[in-house]
Order: structure tokens, then C-alpha cells, then sequence
């Protein structure tokens, strides 16, 4: 098989996570504080072959020998944290973070085990424990964790909901009854280094090892003097930050990539035929 094959299929395996990536952001453009990701690329070895005549004293140009490259890879898929916009719903149980890097705790399997996760999608719902207890839980149903990472239940009987400025959710009913609740909210330093589990949720590696940053630099609770720093807005939900503009854009030209690498092996197979057919 030649170097032009060998090149051209190393970087068109690579375009197809580069596609694999757009193709989830498209999918994503209607799911509440969704972030995009981008592929970074950065070409792999390069070979040398000095292939200059020897004894060849006259003056160059350029350095000695032929650098070949051997394709490109994906070096990085980074995400996107950028704010997405408001949009107003109206409904009591919706909550926008109006802060980048900045995230709800809750509580959702990972493996066989329950553990801490963070999201961007502030919307809430109800779920009823027992006949005088509810709990507020996301739309796929996980706990949603107050700022001591208990799950937030309270008298089914309080039905109206406000919301303070540092976080702090009220549900009160009409005699005068009320519950304060602190929402639990953490802001992550480095959302690069958590993974996602589906579902739009982010946790952090089960085996997160660093010498520069530890899980407590990476993951900020914002208790106590800290909660004045939370942004939240109420009956609003963030939306995602895809451009679809831009997504389709990025995969017409990747496409194209694509089909330049696949007519690369094409070229290389006419010109493998026509040295085979040589008498």
C-alpha cells in the first residue's frame, strides 16, 4: 500500500470524529444549556528522507531532504462554555444560570453507584415521595442537591416559588407556610476535564489525578459569602450555544476534507494500476 493511502486514511478516521462531533451539536441546538464542542487538529510524525545527491556542494534554499507528512489527528475536543441566551417560559420551576462555568449539583447514577453530577439545564420538576413529601428533580428524574449536597425535599403542600438573588428557593402556599432552600451550585474552574455521562451532565473522572489542580480547585462550591456570586434568573431557561449557521458550515467544509483524502486513495489506486500494467 503507498504513503499516500497510509496519509489519507490516518486523517480521514480523524475527520470522522470531527464529523462525529458537528453532527452531535446539531442534535443538541434545542437541548437546554447545552454546550457545542470543537475539534482541534495537529499533524502527526513527520518522516525525513535526505535524498540529496552526495558531494552536492551548491547553495539551498530550503533545508536539506524531503519532510513527508503522515496526516493529521484530533489533538483536542474542547468545549465551547460560552453563555447561551434566556428564554422566558414563565414557569415556576425554571432556572437559568446566568454565569458561565457555573452549575447545578445532582444526583445521578454512574456505574452502579449514585454520585454527584452537574448540569446547565435548570428545568425542575415535582416528584411526589410519599403523601406529604415531593421532591424537585430534573426532567430525567435525578434528585436535584441543595448547597450541602442533600437532596431538596420538602412539604408537598407548598406550591408557590420564589427565588433570591443568591440562590435561595422559597416554596410557600397560601396560609402562609414556607421552606427556604439553598440550590446547590458550584462553579467549575475547568469544565475540560469532566467528562460527560449523557443527558447533558458532566461529572468528574473516576480516577482524576493531576499535579496541578486537585478536584477541590476544580470543583468551587458557592456556600456562605460565595453565593452573592451565583447568577440566576427565574421562569427562564438557558439555551443551547450551538449555532446551527455555523455547525453546517463547519460540516460542508469537513465533507469536503472528507472527499479530498477518499480522492487522494483514489489517485493513488489509478496510479498503482497504471505502474502494474507496465510491460
Amino acid at each position: 500500500m503507498s504513503r499516500i493511502t497510509y496519509t489519507a486514511l490516518n486523517t480521514m478516521s480523524q475527520l470522522q470524529k470531527q464529523l462525529d462531533i458537528i453532527s452531535n451539536n446539531v442534535a443538541n441546538v434545542d437541548t437546554t444549556g447545552y454546550k457545542k464542542q470543537r475539534a482541534s487538529f495537529q499533524e502527526l510524525l513527520i518522516q525525513q528522507h535526505n535524498n540529496h545527491p552526495v558531494g552536492d556542494r551548491s547553495p539551498r534554499l530550503t533545508p536539506e531532504g524531503v519532510r513527508i507528512g503522515t496526516g493529521g489527528k484530533v489533538s483536542q475536543i474542547q468545549t465551547i462554555a460560552t453563555q447561551g441566551s434566556l428564554k422566558d417560559t414563565g414557569r415556576s420551576l425554571d432556572f437559568a444560570l446566568t454565569v458561565p462555568n457555573q452549575y447545578f449539583k445532582v444526583l445521578a447514577p454512574n456505574g452502579n453507584e449514585l454520585n454527584i453530577h452537574y448540569t446547565r439545564d435548570g428545568a425542575f420538576y415535582l416528584s411526589p415521595m410519599n403523601d406529604s413529601e415531593v421532591a424537585l428533580v430534573t426532567s430525567e428524574g435525578h434528585y436535584v442537591l441543595d448547597q450541602d449536597n442533600n437532596p431538596i425535599i420538602f412539604n408537598g403542600d407548598l406550591k408557590k416559588v420564589a427565588l433570591g438573588d443568591d440562590g435561595m428557593v422559597t416554596f410557600s402556599n397560601e396560609t402562609g407556610d414556607s421552606e427556604s432552600i439553598a440550590l446547590g451550585i458550584v462553579q467549575i474552574n475547568n469544565p475540560q476535564a469532566l467528562v460527560k455521562t449523557g443527558n447533558n451532565l458532566l461529572t468528574i473522572p473516576d480516577h482524576f489525578q493531576n499535579d496541578d489542580i486537585t478536584a477541590d480547585d476544580l470543583i468551587v462550591p458557592l456556600v456562605g459569602a460565595a453565593r452573592d456570586q451565583i447568577g440566576l434568573q427565574h421562569q427562564a431557561l438557558e439555551q443551547s450555544n450551538v449555532d446551527l449557521i455555523e455547525e453546517m458550515t463547519n460540516l460542508i467544509q469537513t465533507q469536503r476534507a472528507y472527499q479530498l483524502q477518499a480522492r487522494a486513495i483514489t489517485l493513488a489506486d489509478q496510479m498503482s494500476g497504471l505502474v502494474n500494467g507496465i510491460r
